[in-house]
């Protein structure tokens, strides 16, 4: 076996790692890319992410904005009603999404697998 000697082994850049620490929990992007439409109430965005539950919205939301992507706003009722809107940084994110969604549709377009043609 080829001994490596002081070099360092390859790393994830830290910049990646942060990334997906946030938006590899499920409905995290979806969550973002609804919000990029502008500000959305709860209960709307509870049906634009199907499947998703009450909880589940919340806790996603409470650490998008806690990392400084999401403000919840309170309008004044009645009745109360709660929205949530990106703040800049969460709206620099949208060329990125974009770009993501524009791969899945070119390598993912077969059923959530890359087409056999780009498989080298």
């Amino acid at each position: 076996m080829a001994e490596r000697g002081d070099e360092a082994c390859r790393q994830v850049d830290t910049g990646m790692a942060r990334v997906f620490e946030l938006f590899g929990k499920r409905w995290t992007g979806l969550i973002v890319s609804v919000l990029l439409a502008g500000p959305v109430h709860f209960a709307e965005l509870r049906r634009a992410v199907p499947g998703i539950s009450e909880r589940m919205l919340s806790d996603r939301l409470t650490e998008l904005s806690a990392a400084g992507l999401v403000v919840r706003e309170v309008d004044g009722g009645p009745p109360l009603r709660v929205s949530y809107r990106l703040t800049e940084a969460g709206r620099a994110l949208d060329p990125a999404l974009k770009e993501l969604g524009q791969w899945a549709e070119t390598y993912l377009a077969d059923g959530g697998q890359c087409p056999a043609r780009f498989r080298n």
